[in-house]
């Protein structure tokens, strides 16, 4: 019975600890995106959420209110053995292990469709990205990390209008070209020209000197490599995941259980 007791125990302050960890992380996540919204003065225009196809501000708060109430349910209701949170807090972890199961399978039976939705999501936001700072910055860290341009290939940068070849009519330096994070370091010191990109897409470009200036490849063959070259790394965190989180249910339950019978 004492051995019982100390289990029990254990098992509560496991899922408290977690969802301490939990709940401050996504307040956390929250905040950040909160604040992001009210530097750029999303709240006192809410349709510039809908301007661009995902603000990523929009993805920290969705995830981190998710977080901040999801862990809070999981540390009250362990802290208080209240077994309506306990239940809760079991369901929605639940739910969301199953969401992320079906996802990695659909994933892999239906790569090519995914693959076709990732580069439309890609060419959506091209189109937008100079409307929405948050977004600028995290298609040129894309960009850089994975050097790789646009979607498809570099072209893709044809259907931005500050990139439009059309406007080098108008004189606009940026027409024919892409953004300075499709260019490759350059120099001993890795020095990069920001204006490395002008007039790479122009017919007469030599195929050569555009290769040395600019990653011509795409993002999403590029991630696709990536994917294969680390296909150990991802499955591991996506393993580790997956035991953390049937780990957690399996103790809320069994913590239930155990009120059940007394």
């Amino acid at each position: 019975m004492a051995r019982d007791t100390e289990v029990s125990c254990l098992v509560k302050y496991l899922v408290f600890g977690f969802n301490v960890i939990f709940w401050l992380a996504g307040g956390f996540i929250l905040g950040i995106g909160l604040w992001a919204w009210f530097e750029k003065g999303t709240f006192d225009n809410i349709t510039k959420v809908a301007n661009v196809p995902v603000d990523p501000v929009l993805i920290f708060v969705v995830v981190g209110a998710i977080m901040f109430i999801l862990g809070f349910s999981g540390c009250v209701g362990a802290l208080r053995e209240n077994i309506i949170l306990l239940r809760f807090f079991s369901v929605v972890l639940g739910i969301i292990f199953f969401v992320e199961l079906a996802v990695g399978v659909l994933g892999f039976v239906y790569k090519d469709w995914f693959k076709q939705q990732l580069d439309n999501f890609i060419q959506a936001n091209i189109i937008h990205y100079r409307d929405d700072p948050d977004l600028q910055n995290i298609i040129d860290f894309v960009q850089s990390y994975f050097q790789c341009c646009g979607g498809k290939d570099f072209n893709d940068w044809e259907n931005n209008i500050y990139f439009n070849c059309t406007l080098k009519a108008r004189g606009s330096r940026e027409a024919c070209g892409v953004p300075f994070s499709c260019c490759k370091d350059q120099g001993e010191n890795n020095v990069l020209n920001t204006q490395c990109g002008y007039d790479v897409r122009e017919e007469e470009t030599n195929p050569s000197a555009r290769a040395i200036a600019i990653y011509t490849k795409g993002c999403v063959p590029q991630f696709e490599a990536w994917l294969q070259d680390n296909l150990f790394v991802v499955a591991g965190v996506a393993i580790g995941i997956a035991l953390l989180q049937v780990g957690l249910v399996k103790s809320t339950l069994r913590f239930l259980n155990e009120r059940k019978t007394e």
